[in-house]
């Protein structure tokens, strides 16, 4: 099946043919479906805290000893499909047709002063006719216009203030500064970009950082990462055999954000804050966005120091009254029940592995339209119960249980997580070991108008932190704004 050159084509990405025939299997039998207990909701799973206990939080993660802290952001990929509508509009416009008054394109140019990359001498006058639709779209998407077609979403001009532009990654680091600062006022930021796009956020940093940190007395600290090659999957024909491009070269994808697992593993802070790059809100929501980033970093951190009070006590002389109180805390708390278990070595044993691992803080959003991915209680390979955050694709459509307790959702994830990295003796998790290789998505996609199946990794907050301690904690849709479409900015949210 394969020859010489794909053998060298497959070594050069970094990766062995065994790698190639697990994922090629993967194609062939699918994966399995995750087996859905219940819904998430509060009083199971989801924590609805009062102002008292929000307070608290706060201020646990303001006293508590953190060994390191950082941001993390994923940021790579063009914002082709926050384009996606106005690319639509403007081949109907280059065709001689026009638009509906209340179509994307059309919507988007009678609106265009009220976009933060409005320039009166690139767009002029909103005008009601076809040719300025036309002209409008071609300036916003081609290369002689501001391309934005082609540049990552983090270089996009969102908000608009009084004397300034911010692009997506300005209010990234104006947030930081709100809530992660660490000794000597300095704000640690990863985020993970295409290489081609590295010059476009290079050129962003230098123009905005010395402004930033002379207004809101900080040091900034910008890495920027990209997504190993290595972690790219292959892509198959429809009948699961692999798929070649024009030249007989095998075709190779971008396995999704589950890949940035790699990325994450990299990371020295113990305390680590992961938000997209596109759920950024105007500065007018700082205050209860920074508000609810520490509730859940104070959540965390509570979370951390009761479970390495648990383990530094088996360190000791455990006996069968702990692990009683380990196995309550585990249940109530973190939704983990385990089957019967009488022998205490055994139940020692099944103790320490539940508790040291890697922990997270999910915030989750009220869902007011219709239910989908989110917070679920499943059932894994080992009989165990545990806290999941599922994509719609991983729930059995034809299973009654599994879509009763889908309707019966009351939260989505808008993800917004905080994450502790490190155990109870100060040394970093190896992150890919408390992956699930099993929680993937098979995809349809088309190149050069063929077809052909993708393969995703399990999500970064899906299956690739599958066996992490895990809690859900509600926090307000007014900390959810993400631009998955350029009309998103024209929201209260991202208006001054």
């Amino acid at each position: 099946m394969y020859t010489e050159k794909d053998l060298q084509q497959i070594a050069a990405r970094g990766t062995d043919l065994r790698r190639i025939e697990e994922q090629i299997a993967h194609f062939q039998k699918g994966f399995p479906w995750m087996k859905i207990v219940a819904a998430a909701t509060p009083g199971l799973g989801i924590r609805v805290l009062d102002k008292k206990a929000a307070e608290e939080a706060v201020a646990y993660y303001q006293n508590a000893e953190v060994h390191g802290k950082c941001k993390f952001v994923p940021a790579s990929g063009a914002a082709s499909r926050m384009f996606k509508d106005q690319f639509a509009g403007l081949e109907k416009l280059e065709a001689g047709e026009d638009l509906p008054a209340d179509a994307p394109g059309s919507r988007l140019a009678a609106h265009i002063k009220d976009f933060a990359f409005y320039d009166p001498d690139l767009f002029g006058e909103p005008v009601d006719s076809a040719e300025y639709r036309r002209d409008t779209l071609r300036k916003l998407l081609k290369s002689d216009g501001l391309a934005y077609g082609d540049k990552p979403k983090g270089v996009l001009k969102f908000h608009r203030y009084a004397d300034e532009v911010r692009t997506a990654l300005a209010e990234h680091l104006v947030e930081a500064q709100a809530y992660l600062r660490e000794s000597g006022n300095r704000c640690t930021l990863v985020v993970t970009i295409s290489p081609e796009h590295r010059a476009l956020f290079e050129e962003v940093v230098a123009e905005i950082v010395p402004i930033y940190e002379q207004r809101y007395g900080v040091k900034y600290d910008i890495r920027f990462t990209y997504q190993d090659k290595a972690t790219d999957t292959i892509a198959v024909n429809t009948d699961d055999t692999p798929f070649r491009t024009a030249d007989g070269s095998l075709l190779f994808r971008p396995a999704g954000h589950g890949a940035l697992i790699h990325n994450l593993n990299q990371v020295e802070a113990e305390l680590v804050s992961i938000k997209n790059i596109d759920n950024v809100a105007h500065e007018k929501l700082l205050p209860i966005t920074s508000l609810y980033k520490q509730v859940l970093m104070g959540e965390a951190l509570k979370l951390r120091d009761t479970i390495f009070h648990f383990l530094r006590r088996l360190d000791g002389q455990p006996d069968a009254a702990l692990c009683d109180e380990i196995e309550h805390f585990l249940e109530n708390t973190l939704c983990v029940r385990m089957p019967k278990e009488d022998n205490l070595q055994r139940r020692i044993a099944r103790a320490r592995a539940k508790l040291d691992r890697p922990i997270r803080a999910c915030g989750m959003v009220r869902n007011e339209g219709e239910p989908g991915g989110g917070p679920y209680v499943i059932e894994g390979k080992d009989g165990c119960t545990s806290l999941q955050i599922l994509e719609s694709v991983q729930i059995d459509k034809d299973n009654p249980q599994a879509m009763a307790a889908m309707k019966g959702a009351t939260h989505f994830n808008p993800v917004d997580l905080v994450c502790i990295l490190r155990d109870y003796k100060g040394e970093r998790f190896d992150l890919e070991k408390y992956v699930d290789p099993e929680a993937g998505f098979i995809s349809s996609k088309s190149y050069q108008g063929r077809e052909l199946k993708a393969l995703e990794a399990p999500g970064l907050w899906n299956g690739a932190m599958s066996d992490w301690n895990t809690i859900f904690v509600e926090v307000p849709l007014e900390t959810f704004n993400p631009v998955k479409t350029v009309l998103d900015l024209l929201r209260p949210a991202h208006q001054a």
